[in-house]
């Protein structure tokens, strides 16, 4: 199969790290064909490095993560070929051109690194990174990489790495991790104490680090750090006196140079972003963060590149004859000076990760190379492959349709669609947007109300760039799932019916800590998902997303356990609905029958709450049970993903009669569904879950009459005109650009789009 490049930057990369995950059908990849994959460029076996990331039951790989060392020429399109045809390949030349097969070595206490440009050692249970790290010739010592050190209440909290893992090691890539804690001699905070992870990810034969930092405060209290900061001191500073540099770019990038060795920096704040003109959506990139010192010693220099930098104000660099320093947080008191924003809350048990690049360099490197590295971190180059690939594997829904039966303007929509949400710069925001709705409805209690991945819109966004290849789709997921990963996980409580589950949407994305206690949030099963974290982990590689979605997991499993879910028919269908998707997801992802057991009790509680009450109708006043249609939709959607693992006719015959009460008693005399069935509630409805429900029916019994149900209610979301706006405000800890949840797209993308595959099918819909 072919993974294309789109033409990107006006220079040659030459063995650029590429990444991509690939779907295969089931049983069409066994483990032995897998063993004899490669990437080929022009009829040559390039260098590469695959991993499974998910089988199916049969044991057939489902989905592959390919890294390869992949040529891209300047100004123009690129395409490479994934080769799975045995006889094709010739093992022996996978490795050609001196790679070494062995990047990292590991002993009882610590682990080397050689990449064939530079050395380095890290070990258990130290106070610094590195050992020591040699480049080209030039040793740096342990007391030169300084970090991450945290400053908090006038205090300074010095790092203790404790135990380094290899979390993926093979021939052109390897990424290795440190866990740890911030040493607290004088017991000053409470909990567990702040603890840390650095990872570090190194490329064959490439002269740079990317290193990554995630905090994790696990107290029982807020946290609001003084500074949060990683250096590399300059010793060789007597010896010659380096360039200093730092830039930062809108458009182009603009550099601040002493020649003298002098210091020179650049902030980040609020303030600066809410008047600085940007037109890029952020998420794929809004400019670059760097600060280089020429010399630090033998003719040695090093790049640092904050990734995302505005994206994740406020953040600071400097560089000097004495060395560089990357500010995660810039230092609160000398941000008071110059910003309204300089405070940043941790709430009990969030975490939040930041990465730089290190680029290690010759003194005479000429800035515009510099520079060009450091806007390619930013913004990398990025293959796809067909839609059809993805349609042919099953690994979605029936979401594809073949080009020439595409409607231009139901196409143009969704992507109009998937464009129009808030972007909300800062640290502990990036990735996420407030709801208006939620908020000006009190719930945050003056305080904004955060969306947190409501309705898994990283699952609705992964979707739309497999069916489109538009790259931006693929990082509007990749920038949410990040987030998620952090800040909208519980990641520490001292109440295991927290633990590892997603906050609901909430101000201050977790609710307020209560001191001493921690936060006390709301945590529910209808607001937990997994789908966009598992698609993650097959999109990119990255195996914390698969940790995340299992610990989710086993929350809702804590959670459906408790008195409260006991009752069928106690609790909303959107409860266990979205319970059970997450569930099923889980049981497809590990085949671990745990999931599967849960999920069988939950389409029992269905079966008998539907025998309770004849349907699913559901408690609101005291004395009234009311039908909620796109409730009653989300648990249709969840079962028949269900009924796809299982196949029983029982669970067929449920979802039908579900969807025939929808049909019989939800809809207006003008064609929509109305909201919910009081008197005082039953407005025309514009909730696309509901189309969901139509389009299953019309696959289960193949009768065009469900598809001319939701006819209205698809054509009334088609013709809403999405809004992209750039407008800037600053709002709490937040810079706010433009408006609209994430939720939107998130809860509306799979059910048009489901609709709209199925209408057409049916020659519903006109060109």
């Amino acid at each position: 199969m072919k993974i294309h490049f789109d033409k990107l930057y006006k220079d040659e990369r030459k063995n650029e790290l590429l990444g991509i995950g690939v779907p295969f059908p089931k049983g069409e990849l066994t483990i032995k064909e897998y063993e004899r994959l490669a990437v080929i460029d022009s009829g040559k076996i390039i260098p590469s490095q695959i991993k499974i990331t998910s089988t199916w039951e049969d044991g057939s790989i489902r989905f592959i993560y390919v890294r390869f060392l992949g040529t891209l020429p300047g100004n123009a399109a690129k395409d490479f070929v994934l080769v799975t045809t045995s006889d094709m390949i010739d093992n022996s030349n996978v490795f050609a051109d001196g790679i070494d097969n062995n990047l990292v070595t590991r002993t009882n206490t610590a682990i080397s690194v050689s990449n064939g440009v530079f050395n380095f050692r890290v070990a258990d249970f130290q106070n610094g990174l590195f050992q020591e790290l040699s480049y080209e010739g030039h040793v740096f010592t342990r007391n030169q990489f300084i970090g991450p050190v945290l400053k908090m209440d006038g205090y300074v909290f010095s790092p203790i790495f404790e135990l380094w893992q290899i979390v993926e090691n093979g021939p052109i890539f390897t990424i290795i991790e440190a866990s740890g804690h911030f040493e607290d001699n004088n017991q000053r905070l409470s909990g567990e104490g702040i603890k840390f992870t650095l990872r570090l990810s190194i490329t064959c034969d490439k002269p740079w680090i990317e290193a990554a930092v995630r905090i994790f405060n696990c107290t029982l209290d807020t946290i609001e750090p003084d500074e949060l900061t990683f250096e590399i001191r300059n010793t060789g500073k007597d010896k010659v006196i380096p360039r200093t540099t730092v830039g930062i770019s809108n458009f182009k990038t603009k550099f601040e140079t002493s020649d003298e060795g002098e210091e020179v920096s650049k902030t980040i704040t609020a303030e600066l972003l809410e008047r600085e003109a940007n037109e890029h959506f952020a998420e794929v990139f809004y400019g670059t963060f760097l600060a280089d010192v020429s010399d630090f010693g033998d003719g040695v220099g090093i790049c640092a590149t904050v990734f995302q930098a505005q994206q994740n104000y406020p953040k600071a660099i400097s560089a000097s004859s004495d060395g560089i320093k990357i500010s995660i947080l810039p230092d609160k008191n000398r941000l008071m000076d110059i910003s309204n924003s300089y405070s940043v809350r941790f709430e009990s048990g969030m975490a939040r990760e930041q990465r730089f690049l290190l680029h290690f360099h010759d003194a005479g490197e000429d800035l515009y190379e510099l520079n060009n590295r450091s806007i390619i971190y930013q913004m990398p180059d990025t293959g796809y492959v067909d839609p059809e690939i993805f349609e042919q594997a099953g690994v979605f829904p029936e979401i594809f349709l073949p080009q020439k039966e595409q409607i231009d303007d139901v196409e143009i929509a969704l992507i109009d669609k998937a464009d129009s949400h808030a972007r909300c710069y800062g640290i502990l925001n990036w990735g996420d947007a407030p709801d208006p709705g939620y908020t000006s409805q009190g719930r945050g209690g003056g305080n904004l109300v955060w969306t947190n991945n409501e309705y898994d819109y990283p699952h609705a966004m992964y979707m739309m760039y497999a069916r489109t290849g538009i790259r931006r789709m693929f990082d509007y997921a990749n920038v949410a799932c990040w987030h998620w990963m952090d800040v909208d996980i519980c990641h520490y409580n001292t109440d295991p019916l927290f633990v590892n589950g997603q906050w609901e949407h909430q101000k201050r994305h977790s609710g307020s800590s209560e001191p001493g206690r921690g936060t006390r949030g709301i945590m529910a099963c209808s607001h937990e998902w997994v789908e966009g974290l598992l698609d993650h982990y097959h999109f990119t590689g990255d195996e914390r997303a698969l940790e995340t979605a299992i610990g989710i997991g086993r929350n809702v499993l804590a959670l459906l356990d408790t008195p409260a879910y006991q009752v069928p028919g106690e609790i909303g269908a959107r409860e266990t609905g979205w319970a059970l998707r997450s569930l099923t997801a889980l049981y497809i992802e590990t085949h671990d029958k745990k999931w599967l057991e849960k999920a069988d009790w939950i389409v029992g509680q269905f079966e008998e709450w539907n025998d309770k009450y004849g349907n699913w109708l559901s408690a609101y006043t005291d004395n009234t049970t009311i039908r909620v249609g796109f409730m009653i939709s989300v648990a249709v959607g969840s079962l028949m993903r269900y009924y796809r693992v299982d196949g029983s006719e029982r669970v067929k015959q449920l979802i039908m009669k579900a969807i025939d009460d929808i049909v019989d008693n939800c809809r207006t005399p003008n064609g929509l569904f109305y909201y919910k069935e009081l008197p005082s509630l039953a407005r025309n409805g514009n909730n696309t879950l509901l189309l969901e429900s139509m389009a299953i029916a019309y696959e289960l019994t193949k009768e065009d009459r469900y598809l001319d149900y939701g006819l209205k209610t698809f054509y009334k979301q088609i013709s809403s005109q999405s809004g992209i706006s750039f407008t800037k405000r600053i709002v709490e800890d937040t810079v706010m650009v433009g408006n609209g949840p994430t939720k939107n797209f998130a809860q509306s993308f799979l059910p048009l789009t489901l609709f709209y595959v199925k209408a057409v099918q049916a020659n519903k819909l006109l060109q």
